[in-house]
């Protein structure tokens, strides 16, 4: 067992501890990564503060690139010392999800309070999201990751593991966005950010940004929207409708806000669709008239991920980093010590970062 300080969450909505904890060696199939860098997502902090219930004590953290420090029996394609992006992403490859292409929505469950971390007396402590990564290193399937060029900046990669799959895949795999079409993105935040990316490399005519911050509609439209409408205003739908001359055919809910929800059908236009990626806490409901949807062909879909297959997508974006197409240093709000953690959280949660990242001194 591997000894490694880790950020525990021992109490819903308490400040995360940092402890040392046990980390396994990695069995058949799995890896060790040593991480270079995490990010914080929303997800985490919603974990953290009970939204989705879940086992406690805990490990968070699901967005993280570094090396590859250890190698199970049966890993093929990977070795030691290789630069790696490690996501949430454990497909069994079996199930029928996994065999008809969307292993994003893998049925086979993994029981995090078995996984390959133990608090530093032996005792349970459970691996969230098959990752752990607000940790100095994670054992994980070797399907979770994806190699990457040594020399792109860890910090950066972090971000691909989430952030950037989720927002540029719910353009491009779940909207399905053609050349020449127009997009409507709720949220400029860091998925926000990353939808609005999708759509000007899917080739976007128009894409307009909502968000309820002028500060931040202007850095969405540095990202590549068009327009920005505030989400303040009575109907914001409207001035969205004006800037398109219509109504957009893919609307892209990044919020997990339940009046961006009940609104999003409102910037459609006729065969039109609302994206469905911000999470909105259990419980919560949302509120719409299916008559409308129903006569005009509209319709509503959730997206996991981006719906991407990692193996696929990420090398796709990763190319697109490298040639300047897309943009992931200008993401990073800050860079924080693991022991800050719970500054960076509270930085997050005040709606202005883009992406703050754990960065660990090597």
């Amino acid at each position: 067992m591997r000894t490694i300080k880790a950020a525990v969450c021992r109490s819903f909505g308490s400040p995360l501890q940092i402890e040392d904890i046990q980390l396994r060696a990695p069995g058949t199939g799995e890896i060790e990564v040593t991480l270079d860098a995490v990010a914080i997502c929303h997800s985490d902090i919603s974990f953290a503060e009970g939204a989705w219930g879940g086992s406690l004590p805990a490990v968070y953290g699901h967005e993280a690139a570094g090396r590859v420090s250890a190698l199970g029996d049966g890993v093929q394609g990977l070795a030691e010392g290789d630069s790696v992006v490690v996501t949430l992403i454990r497909s069994c490859s079996t199930c029928p999800s996994c065999a008809s292409g969307k292993p994003t929505l893998c049925e086979t469950p993994y029981d995090g309070d078995q996984g390959p971390i133990k608090t530093a007396d032996g005792g349970k402590l459970h691996q969230a999201m098959a990752c752990g990564a607000f940790a100095e290193a994670v054992v994980v399937d070797q399907k979770q990751v994806v190699k990457i060029p040594a020399e792109i900046p860890k910090a950066s990669a972090s971000l691909i593991s989430c952030g950037v799959i989720t927002g540029v895949g719910a353009v491009v795999n779940a909207a399905a966005l053609r050349a020449g079409q127009d997009v409507v993105v709720i949220g400029a935040g860091g998925v926000g950010l990353n939808a609005i990316q999708g759509a000007r490399i899917a080739g976007a005519r128009r894409i307009v940004a909502v968000d309820m911050s002028e500060e931040k509609l202007e850095v969405a439209k540095s990202f590549g929207a068009t327009d920005g409408v505030l989400a303040t205003d009575a109907k914001p739908w409207r001035a969205a409708k004006r800037a398109l001359g219509r109504g957009a055919d893919a609307v892209i809910v990044t919020v997990g806000a339940i009046p961006a929800y009940d609104t999003a059908p409102q910037y459609l236009a006729y065969g039109g669709r609302v994206v469905m990626v911000g999470m909105p806490h259990s419980g919560a409901t949302s509120t719409y008239e299916p008559v409308m949807l129903a006569a005009v062909g509209q319709g509503m879909v959730g997206s996991k991920m981006g719906d991407v297959v990692i193996q696929r997508d990420i090398p796709w974006m990763v190319d697109l980093y490298t040639q300047g197409r897309l943009e992931l240093d200008a993401l990073i709000s800050g860079r924080w010590s693991l022991a800050e953690i719970n500054e960076a959280i509270a930085d997050t949660k005040t709606g202005a970062a883009r992406r703050n990242v754990i960065v660990f001194d090597r």
